[in-house]
């Protein structure tokens, strides 16, 4: 649990997201954080998910199941076990508000009992910011994200923000474009409705149709 001194404010943190403001640290051990506003912004175009051969592959032929909300503190843990990661105690915890307030979500790849990936974000309007994914298996965080694209395609979101534009994202099919278009972007998707919770849970059967419909 972060320092009451430096806890984040929920509401403040859903007006920064709505403002096109995010909130990050240094480390995992700094109880200060910092806003962001990029120059460029990362996103992953809804329609523009790339969806290659060999996860297509491993989407047919992995046992696993695909949840949602049913443990986002587990999942945001996991996307803060690496060396180096900006999720530090005020953000964990205020993210965990968020989510029992029906903003933030985790989308869950689970085989049986073992969660083997997954991703977490903030859904406001037809936004949704993905803040961060992992893996424990091959694979875990790209089957993670085709789940996530096909359930906010089908929950009527249009920007899906990745804040920023690394090349895991970029195979994927994400891309930057400057802070004015994301802000204009930003607007439009705010102002409409949109539902995470709405769409049913999804085989891997059915976004493959979908993914290859509309590709």
């Amino acid at each position: 649990m972060s320092d009451p001194a430096h806890a984040l404010d929920p509401d403040l943190v859903l007006q920064a997201y709505a403002a096109g403001i995010f909130p990050m640290a240094e480390r995992r051990d700094d109880p200060e954080v910092f806003w962001v506003d990029p120059r460029r912004r990362g996103i992953l175009p809804i329609d523009g998910f790339h969806l290659s051969r060999s996860l297509a592959r491993r989407l047919r032929r992995t046992p696993h199941d695909m949840r949602i909300n049913t443990a986002f503190g587990e999942v945001m843990r996991a996307c803060g076990e690496r060396d180096e990661t900006w999720i530090n105690p005020p953000i964990f915890d205020v993210f965990q508000t968020l989510h029992a307030h029906g903003y933030a979500h985790s989308l869950e790849i689970w085989q049986e009992d073992a969660l083997i990936g997954g991703v977490y974000g903030l859904a406001i309007g037809g936004l949704f910011c993905g803040e961060s994914m992992f893996s424990r298996r091959t694979d875990g965080s790209k089957m993670a994200l085709a789940y996530l694209i096909d359930r906010l395609r089908q929950g009527g979101f249009t920007l899906f923000d990745t804040q920023f534009l690394t090349d895991h994202l970029a195979s994927l099919g994400a891309i930057e474009v400057p802070r004015a278009t994301y802000h204009g972007l930003l607007r439009a998707a705010t102002a409409r409705e949109a539902s995470f919770l709405a769409p049913p849970l999804a085989r891997a059967d059915q976004v493959l149709q979908r993914m290859t419909q509309t590709s």
